[in-house]
């Protein structure tokens, strides 16, 4: 949630209303049991915490950011918004201390990938405390409902809860590092117009939902002075993992998009909670992603677009995006169309998404349960793209999430794609053969 629209006092006794951004509306019109739309997020610590002091820690973070206390308000078939209303406290405890067992990682992992936080209840997220008897410290499994809240926001609170259950304040993050202006790259990539491949599909099985592999791997290593990021040697390897891929699978070769959420946001304790992100699209031609290609070529190439996207202020969902939400109509039939929108315009959704949280920025200091050592985001995987690749850094380590939709891709599908991935993310580094 933005500040686009700040929250309304109303009448003594009544809660503050917010009418749900772009973002949320079009997430809960799309809302399917099958794939619930969640943020999966896990912090692992080398120590065990104290459970009444990290729910009184969670329980003042939650108070300082007020706007993480939503609830979808209750509506009438003529309504024309979905609205969250602002609660004055959780309506339940968000956090919970699973019973330590062998396996209670994987199943709350998998929890947190079938099983959405109701948006009736504030607030939309829980997290579970994990620990087993073969593992030392323990794991902070967060389930956030991506209708309310993006990954930045829930570290934040995350952050938040850290400092408060440690009395440690925490040094001021910087600021996302944004061009002020980048000039238009001479090679664009395919037109917009342009049907993009789709990921070829593979062994899937029975079961609905979303599959993940969590992995830890090297950052790539880049030269000194090097005019492209780590962002963009992900952005390049993720490219040709899914060229990769679709030839092996024999599908015919079409031009790539990729999605690439932007953050501007302030990392600091006035971050706006909620969806914050824009997303815009990295266009790749079949000939640059094709057997052989000039990978430092490319790594320039792609540094110019991506470079060029982040510096041009854009809707977070596009304009067209924001038409399709004009409260012009009850929220039920924009429901509906958008829906079949949705299904119409599948055949020209990006290829794929790329989210690339970063270095983290705060210590998740949790005192005598120390820091986090490794920190794993992973974004909701459903179709039509149906694979997303989720990337965040944790002392001097990339966290990779890679999770993709179970009618698309089975688990064999997952380590091949995996494996794909790390050798070409390696390919992007200078020492690379």
């Amino acid at each position: 949630m933005t500040a686009t629209h700040p929250a309304r006092p109303y009448a003594a006794g009544r809660l503050p209303r917010v009418p749900f951004p772009v973002v949320d509306e079009v997430d809960r019109h799309c809302a399917q049991d099958a794939e619930p739309s969640t943020i999966h997020i896990e912090v692992h610590l080398p120590g065990r915490v104290e459970e009444d002091r990290l729910r009184a820690a969670f329980a003042a973070s939650l108070a300082r950011f007020p706007r993480a206390l939503m609830r979808e308000r209750p509506r009438g078939p003529l309504a024309r918004r979905y609205e969250w209303e602002l609660t004055d406290g959780p309506d339940r405890d968000p956090v919970t201390f699973l019973p330590p067992a062998p396996g209670a990682l994987d199943r709350a992992r998998a929890a947190s990938l079938a099983v959405a936080p109701p948006l009736t209840l504030s607030p939309p997220l829980r997290v579970e405390v994990v620990e087993e008897p073969d593992r030392e410290g323990c794991v902070l499994v967060f389930t956030v409902h991506h209708t309310a809240l993006d990954g930045p926001a829930c570290l934040r609170l995350a952050a938040t809860a850290a400092e408060i259950y440690s009395g440690r304040a925490l040094p001021p993050p910087s600021a996302p590092a944004r061009p002020a202006a980048a000039p238009p790259p001479q090679h664009s990539g395919p037109s917009a117009l342009t049907r993009p491949a789709r990921v070829a599909a593979g062994t899937p099985g029975e079961v609905p939902g979303n599959g993940q592999l969590l992995a830890e791997l090297p950052v790539p290593r880049r030269e000194r002075g090097a005019p492209y990021t780590v962002n963009d040697q992900l952005m390049v390897a993720t490219a040709l993992t899914v060229a990769d891929w679709n030839r092996r699978q024999g599908a015919a070769e079409r031009p790539l998009r990729i999605t690439m959420p932007v953050d501007d946001r302030t990392r600091g304790p006035e971050m706006p909670i909620g969806n914050g992100t824009r997303l815009v699209e990295v266009g790749f031609d079949t000939a640059e992603v094709a057997p052989g290609s000039d990978i430092a070529g490319l790594l320039r190439l792609t540094a110019e677009r991506t470079r060029a996207l982040k510096a041009q202020p854009s809707p977070q969902l596009g304009r067209s995006t924001s038409l399709l939400t004009t409260p012009l109509l009850p929220v039920a039939v924009r429901a509906a169309y958008t829906r079949g929108l949705r299904v119409l315009a599948g055949p020209w959704t990006s290829t794929t998404l790329l989210s690339n949280v970063g270095r983290i920025p705060y210590p998740l200091d949790f005192g005598e349960a120390g820091s986090s050592q490794a920190l794993w985001i992973s974004a909701p995987a459903r179709m039509p793209r149906g694979l997303t690749f989720t990337t965040a850094s944790t002392n001097g380590r990339l966290h990779l999430a890679l999770r993709w939709s179970r009618t698309l891709l089975g688990d064999a599908d997952g380590e091949a794609l995996l494996g794909l991935f790390t050798r070409h993310l390696a390919a992007t580094s200078p020492e690379a053969p």
